[in-house]
Parts: structure tokens; sequence; C-alpha cells
């Protein structure tokens, strides 16, 4: 058998790597011969660009009526995908017009591979604003997310194999569960319960005191219908279904913790946001009174305020979102520090789809994930050429490159509000 002296075969194979850097990017692999990893160059691949897609959703706006995407432009031709949640508003411009800032000073000729370096520079640059908060964070998350998509294009991998590889074969999902009259007529809840068990469900929320704002002071009647739900849907289904209390911060301190001890003998999977979160002590003081699961985290940014949740045992179920938090690597970081605190993580979701497909990313990767929020309208899969399958209850890690998505064309085109 002929033989190849080891110092030929490298100067063989850097020719090779020479040859290779003039093709298309995404058709670099590792190379493994003889057991011994032949480490090609860094590829010379540089953002040359950003557009910027305004998407119209379509009733009933499940993600908010507006979806805010980015395309990330390269030298190589490849482009990466990323969304910036739009938070419920409409006028979109001082997002765009910040986007687009932080691009054209941090990013622009940058190497998307350097993705500490790059998150550093957007939150860190300027002195007054290094400071998490949901204005500034999620156009960083936006622009993290693209680069992702890159460099797994680049290497020729989903996202979750470069942050630890797949943990979950498929992930639990839930959505609201919103039973029309139910305040009124409880045994509603418990007729619709019996249909989501038949299609799979194992989980869902609901909110029956929504209201924005507060905190209020809810009544003690309106608190024991809320049980009432909670009662029927028990005899109904039984413990086939759990039910989580989807709150949005409204209630009072001393409130919420009366409401819980209402809602214990039902057992909620989860007591959401029972308080406002920019005061974790007092959230820290409704978990301390209650044997309910506190979830929250969908209106906290950053590694910095989720220490201090957990820290301060405020929350046992992590609900970050990843496309406002920082970005995919930020919320890797939050879910190891929940895992340290044996918390697990049930990523939120009311966006479009591109944000959506990150949080996969990170749920597949995850050891502590519980669970994934899943509220969506037909064009989250219509506007994907390959859209995530969800079945039973349950969804399917995405397998392609990148975030694992590809955006449809036509449709995009079809629900187009404008471009930049």
């Amino acid at each position: 058998m002929k033989t190849i002296q080891r110092r030929n075969f490298i100067k063989t194979m850097g020719l090779s790597a020479l040859a290779l850097s003039t093709i298309n990017a995404s058709a670099l692999l590792p190379n493994l011969i003889s057991g011994d990893t032949i480490l090609l160059e860094r590829q010379n691949i540089k953002i040359t660009g950003m557009n910027i897609l305004v998407i119209d959703n379509i009733p009933p706006y499940s993600g908010q009526r507006k979806w805010l995407i980015i395309q990330i432009e390269t030298n190589q031709g490849i482009i990466g995908l990323g969304e910036r949640p739009t938070g419920g508003v409409t006028n979109l411009k001082p997002q765009i017009s910040l986007l687009q800032d932080l691009f054209n000073r941090y990013i622009i000729g940058q190497n998307p591979f350097d993705i500490e370096k790059l998150w550093q520079k957007l939150y860190a640059s300027v002195h007054d604003y290094r400071h998490p908060g949901l204005y500034a964070t999620p156009a960083i998350s936006a622009i993290e997310m693209a680069c992702w998509d890159i460099i797994g294009k680049v290497t020729g991998q989903p996202v979750h194999n470069l942050l630890g590889g797949k943990v979950h074969d498929k992930l639990r999902a839930y959505g609201y569960f919103e039973p029309g009259g139910a305040m009124e007529n409880p045994e509603v809840a418990g007729e619709q319960a019996i249909k989501l068990v038949e299609q799979g469900i194992t989980c869902c929320k609901m909110d029956p005191l929504y209201k924005l704002g507060g905190p209020y002071d809810f009544s003690l009647e309106k608190m024991r219908k809320v049980a009432r739900i909670f009662e029927e849907i028990r005899k109904a289904v039984g413990d086939k279904l759990e039910i989580g209390f989807g709150g949005h911060g409204q209630f009072t301190t001393a409130g919420a913790i009366r409401f819980a001890n209402i809602l214990e003998p039902y057992n909620p999977y989860f007591f959401e946001e029972p308080v406002h979160p920019e005061n974790i002590d007092e959230m820290a003081r409704v978990a301390a009174h209650t044997n309910i699961p506190i979830a929250s985290g969908e209106r906290l940014v950053t590694k910095f305020e989720f220490r201090e949740l957990l820290q301060k045992q405020a929350a046992q179920i992590i609900q970050l979102d990843v496309g406002q938090c920082g970005g995919i690597l930020e919320s890797k970081k939050i879910a190891g520090i929940a895992e340290a605190h044996y918390a697990m993580i049930a990523p939120h979701m009311y966006c479009g789809p591109v944000a959506f497909a990150a949080a996969l990313q990170l749920d597949t990767c995850s050891p502590n994930f519980l669970i994934q929020e899943y509220n969506y309208t037909d064009l989250h899969s219509d506007i994907l050429i390959n859209p995530i399958k969800y079945e039973n209850g349950f969804i399917t890690p995405p397998t392609g490159l990148g975030l694992g998505i590809e955006l449809n064309e036509k449709v995009v085109k079809k629900q187009l509000s404008f471009r930049i």
C-alpha cells in the first residue's frame, strides 16, 4: 500500500484548502484523516450589508401584527436571518433606526464568527447605554442570531450542533387556552380541555384575569371564578393536561399570594409573572408563600437580570425570550445559570418564525429544557420553505443548516409591508 509522508500530506492539504477558499463556503466541512483533525484556516468571510423586512401577520395575529426580520449579507453570498420581536407596536421606525445604527457602527465589515466580540461591541461600546433593556437588547438579539445562521451555513451544521449538540429529539410545546365564556360558565373550559387532550396536547396556559398595567386588586369573587375553571378542567381530564396561569404581572404582591393559595388545590403547572418583573424581591416574596412554581423571564434581558431572578429564588421556570434577551449565545449562558440552580427553561414565544427557530435551537441543546411556548398563525408555516413541524403537542427540532429555516420569497412578497 502506498504511503504518504506527513509533511507532503500537510502541504497537499494546504493547497487544497486554498483551492476550496474560492468556492461557496457552505461546502466547507471539517476534514478527519486517520484520526487527525486537519484544521482549516478560518475563512475570510465578512459582513457586507443588511436588509430589513417588515412583514404583515395574519389574523388572529399571534406573534404580533408585524414581524421585523433582518437578512445579513456576506462577501461569500451567504445570508443570515434574524428577527427583532416588535413588542406589539406597529410604528417600527424607531426599532429600524436602532438596528441600522448598530449595524453601521459595529457590524459591517466584521467576521460573523466573532459572536462574543460583536456582542460586547453592541452591548458595551457606549458607556451610558451599557445596561439591559427591552429597547436595545432585542436589536442585539436579531443581529446575533443572524450571525449564528451564517456560521451554521458555513460549517454545514444546525446551530444546536455548535452549542453542545442535540439533547432532545422532540420538544414539548404549549400555547394559550382561551375558553370563551368560561368565567360565567366554567363547564365550557372542561369541554374544551377534553378536545385538547384528544389532540395529544399535554399542557396549556390561560389568563382569565388578563389586564395589562396595574398592579390591580382583584376581587375574591373573580379569583374564585378562575379557580372554578381549573376545577372543571380537572374534573374533565384529570391530570392529563397541565395548566399554567399565564399572568402578566397584574397582581399586587398580597393579591398574588392570595390568588396562589386559592389555585393550589388544582396543582397548576406554574404561576407566570405574578407581579411585574422589575421588583425581583416582591416576586421572590410570592414564591416563598406558595408551592406553585413561579415562571418569569419574558421581560428580562441578559444574564445579569436572570442572575438576580435565580439568586433570589424568585422563579423556578425561566421564560427567557431568545429574540429579546440578547440572542442565542446569551440564552445559552442564561440556561446554564438556570441549570446550576436546578431551574428549567420554558422559552417565551410571541414573535415571528425566525426568532422562534432560534429558540428551538436553544431548546434542542439544553439539558434543562422543560417546554416551549408556541403561539402561531398559518403564516408561521406558510412563510417558510421548510416549515417547523408541530404534531400532537410536540415540535420536531429543525435539522437544516444554521437556524434550519429559509423564507419563501413568494409569501414574503405577498405579506411584505416594506423592505429597506
